[in-house]
């Protein structure tokens, strides 16, 4: 049966020697796995454009209940990034939350909520034109709510773990904050409140293990 939904590429991989099976984030059926055949050809015309992480996609799909793998019918990006794929930090950002979202998405429960939240919050870092560099503290906090772990307060985040006031002064901020919010941190106040939120996350998540990205985010935030 056809449906159409609007869904967030999370990742894909190569099957036969022109094929993927690429995994989605629906709103309608939460995350979804679709093989997409020949588009590696040289005769696809750069179709695996639409296949790259985060890309926001309108979709018509073939979808039968408890298959593992589903057809697309139809696909368009709705929403063309302007500065992430040119902006280095934004760059770096993106590739934060693709890991995140690929360690933590993996439910269809409010799949609509959850995929509007993650277009919404990528969109949004697009369109910032100013003060990206907190975007994925933000993120991180919002985001756990949609998972269904908080964060609501600042026992909820911190557990069983000590902090010092100025951190916990600035975690009550992000807990707070809108993705517009202009907080003002040092470098290493930054690396503190994100291994705080990964420590966080990994108390919540099975098998949430090392960000690979977080190095990245490092080199490039400074």
């Amino acid at each position: 049966m056809l449906h159409k939904t609007q869904g967030v590429v999370f990742r894909f991989t190569k099957y036969g020697e022109t094929s993927i099976i690429v995994s989605i984030f629906t709103e309608v059926f939460g995350l979804q796995s679709y093989i997409v055949n020949g588009v590696r050809s040289k005769s696809a015309k750069n179709k695996i454009a639409l296949y790259q992480p985060l890309t926001l996609l309108d979709l018509v799909v073939y979808h039968r209940e408890n298959a593992n793998i589903n057809r697309i019918k139809e696909i368009k990006c709705f929403y063309p990034y302007q500065t992430i794929p040119v902006d280095i930090k934004k760059s770096a950002l993106a590739i934060f939350i693709n890991e995140v979202l690929n360690k933590t998405v993996k439910e269809e429960s409010h799949a609509q909520e959850l995929c509007g939240f993650i277009i919404e919050s990528l969109q949004t870092l697009d369109q910032l034109t100013e003060h990206s560099e907190n975007f994925h503290l933000m993120f991180l906090m919002k985001l756990s709510r949609l998972l269904g772990f908080g964060a609501y307060n600042l026992n909820e985040v911190l557990g069983p773990r000590a902090s010092d006031n100025d951190t916990e002064k600035l975690l009550e901020q992000f807990i707070h904050a809108n993705y517009t919010d202009v907080v003002l941190l040092t470098n290493q106040q930054r690396r503190t409140i994100l291994e705080l939120l990964l420590k966080f996350y990994a108390d919540h998540i099975d098998n949430f293990g090392e960000m690979r990205s977080v190095q990245v985010l490092r080199e490039i935030m400074g």
